[in-house]
């Protein structure tokens, strides 16, 4: 299968899965059900149980990491179970008659517990320094919400029967929880983007049929089909988001499609969790070769992305660029040690087989498969330079992506700041030195300038002399 194939059957799942239920609530939605009350109160007694196991395993995952975003994803879950809750034993023939409470309670669970989970989005309440007080907060809002239903069970008159189906305020509601949703939903396509784990993107359709069921609520009346596939859908919805939190919950803690925390940085740092097992063999290979090597390409795929980062590059991009980062130097598999290891300066033959390691790695990607064009093309190309005096092609500036600009940027940095068996290493503000004296000819300054925002001061990098460019230049190949 192609990688494009690869890319757009799951979309395509996603997008029939996400959009099937919007076609049966159109075409039968309407059509009158003769169920009993109990059919409903079970529905909703179903979510809100889904929802109650969800809510406890993330918050005691979260207090035991001293985790403030699980225990935030926790308080979104048990905030709509308590909601759920509250509507399920409002059900009229069950535990009361008719009732404002039932409406009430339904209308608002999915928006409230949207909005706990968009709350995740503030940095204060990412890395809380008191894990109690968050779970003080989760068991108050609880509390209080099912003492309101208790309480307005028992005087029915205390909640007016609001939103009424299609009524202003159930159009304004649904506008706020779709707009909640949607916004969580972007965090989970982001997300995708960077790990391309089928549970991130699932989490789409968890979303899409929340926002089906609040729909339904909201403008389908009782005792209709889509009344009772709406609940369908809630219950479906609860769980599609509480499978992948439970999946995260044994690596992270807290569910990275939904908290939407997930950066660029991780991929490197956890290429075993984010990159497949074809990264993570690649780079076993390569630390048996040579382990200098090996954490030579780790150091460079992480300046590289949080130089992506600071330039604000797509996360698609971000994901090639840590890929390729990774395996940039793959190709030295197929150097002799004793040339990689070697203490003294290399002559003709052997800096001509250091110079083929470039091609060489992407003939071994080609030959595994499944890697794109542009991770083989930052393999291939990361010894390139914007004035054509690199290798192996001699391509010029406009041949060049910005991928490959920060890859050259990065590998050139952590090459001269790190100590090898021919030389030692340089000072960091030696190194900045001579990229800002080489950039506009050999580097990009855009990247050489991000890259000393974020290895040192900016002031430290300009200060001091610069080494010769012509004798630091030569060096610049077996450096790398």
């Amino acid at each position: 299968m192609s990688r494009r194939a690869d890319t757009v059957l799951p979309w395509l799942l996603i997008a029939v899965l996400a959009t099937v239920p919007g076609a049966v609530l159109e075409a039968r939605g309407g059509e009158a059900v003769a169920a009993p009350a109990l059919a409903h109160f079970w529905l909703v007694a179903a979510a809100a149980l889904a929802g109650a196991i969800a809510s406890a395993a993330l918050t005691a995952a979260g207090v035991r990491r001293n985790d403030g975003r699980t225990v935030l994803l926790g308080t979104a879950f048990s905030t709509m179970t308590a909601m759920l809750a509250v509507h399920g034993l409002a059900t009229p023939g069950v535990l009361a008659g008719p009732n404002g409470v039932i409406g009430f309670a339904g209308g608002a669970s999915l928006p409230s517990g949207a909005f706990v989970l968009a709350l995740s989005a503030l940095p204060a309440l990412r890395r809380p320094r008191r894990i109690r007080v968050l779970v003080g907060v989760q068991l108050a809002i609880a509390a209080g919400i099912v003492a309101l239903g208790a309480s307005a069970l028992a005087v029915p008159s205390l909640v007016p029967a609001v939103p009424g189906t299609r009524s202003p305020a159930a159009f304004a509601l649904l506008a706020i929880g779709l707009g909640l949703l949607a916004l969580l939903a972007t965090r989970a396509v982001r997300t995708w983007q960077l790990t391309r784990r089928p549970a991130d993107l699932f989490v789409l359709v968890g979303l899409s049929w929340l926002g089906f069921a609040l729909a339904a609520q909201m403008t389908i009346p009782p005792g209709t089909l889509g009344f009772y596939f709406g609940h369908l859908l809630e219950l479906s919805g609860v769980v599609a988001l509480a499978i992948p939190a439970a999946l995260d919950l044994r690596r992270d803690g807290a569910s990275l499609p939904l908290v939407g925390d997930l950066g660029a940085t991780a991929l490197v740092a956890r290429e075993h969790a984010f990159l497949g097992v074809r990264v993570r063999a690649l780079m076993v290979r390569l630390a048996e070769k040579d382990e200098a090597t090996e954490g030579h390409t780790r150091r460079v795929a992480l300046l590289a992305v949080q130089v992506g980062e600071a330039l604000g590059m797509a996360p698609a991009r971000l994901r090639t660029l840590a890929v390729g980062g990774l395996l940039h130097d793959m190709g030295k598999l197929s150097v002799p040690s004793a040339i990689l290891q070697k203490p003294g300066p290399l002559d003709d033959d052997e800096f001509a087989e250091i110079r083929r390691h470039p091609a060489a790695g992407v003939r071994l990607l080609d030959e595994l498969g499944g890697f794109g064009a542009g991770v083989r093309r930052l393999v291939h190309d990361h010894h390139e330079r914007l004035d054509g005096s690199g290798y192996p092609r001699g391509l010029a500036a406009r041949d060049l992506d910005l991928e490959t600009r920060i890859l050259a940027v990065c590998d050139v940095y952590d090459a001269l700041v790190s100590d090898r068996v021919y030389r030692s290493a340089w000072t960091p503000q030696r190194a900045l030195r001579l990229l800002h004296e080489e950039a506009g000819r050999h580097f990009d300054s855009r990247c050489v300038t991000a890259l000393a925002r974020i290895v040192t001061a900016p002031a430290a990098a300009a200060a001091g002399q610069a080494p010769s460019s012509v004798s630091a230049a030569r060096r610049l190949p077996r450096a790398a």
